[in-house]
């Protein structure tokens, strides 16, 4: 039974393509386990008039542009990763478009270079607006099952040199 609270609401995946500030078909990872969104963003530099600098993505990235954008209206967060880690990051205001709706919404900028997706669209960003089937994808999974892959074989390879290389830091 449908409840009336989701009529009208747009259905996404777990995984979409997204628009972010005019880049266009970045993939991204929809976490309504996360509170907040967050974007890949480098080159973060604070300029002596409080104006924060940055380019989204970083130059090993495909998404790259060297844009440099400009900001005056920010905050910083302290955000708690799944893993129990808090950084101190800065939360700016960007345009979205996802799936069909255009809105502007807050990111977290932060090293993703580690992530198979460039941007994490939180529950805050889609609450109230979307409803997500986790059996639907827009996005092919192919990155981090290549990377477990390639782990998972130099596992085998050598189990305690996989350990000194990966677990043990």
């Amino acid at each position: 039974m449908e409840s009336k609270k989701f009529h009208g609401l747009k259905i996404i995946g777990s995984t979409e393509y997204v628009e972010v500030a005019g880049n266009k078909n970045i993939p991204a990872k929809i976490d309504t386990g996360a509170d907040s969104s967050s974007i890949w963003a480098s080159d973060i530099i604070m300029e002596e008039d409080g104006t924060l600098v940055f380019s989204l993505f970083d130059k090993k990235s495909p998404y790259y542009t060297g844009e440099r954008f400009e900001s005056r209206d920010y905050v910083v967060k302290s955000v708690r990763s799944s893993h129990g880690d808090t950084q101190i990051r800065y939360q700016v205001k960007l345009p979205l478009t996802l799936g069909e709706k255009s809105f502007e919404t807050t990111f977290t900028l932060a090293n993703r270079s580690r992530n198979t997706f460039p941007i994490l669209i939180g529950r805050h960003t889609i609450e109230g607006v979307f409803l997500v089937d986790v059996s639907k994808t827009a996005t092919p999974h192919s990155k981090g099952h290549s990377i477990s892959r390639r782990l998972s074989a130099e596992l085998k390879k050598d189990p305690y040199k996989f350990h000194q290389k990966y677990v043990k830091k």
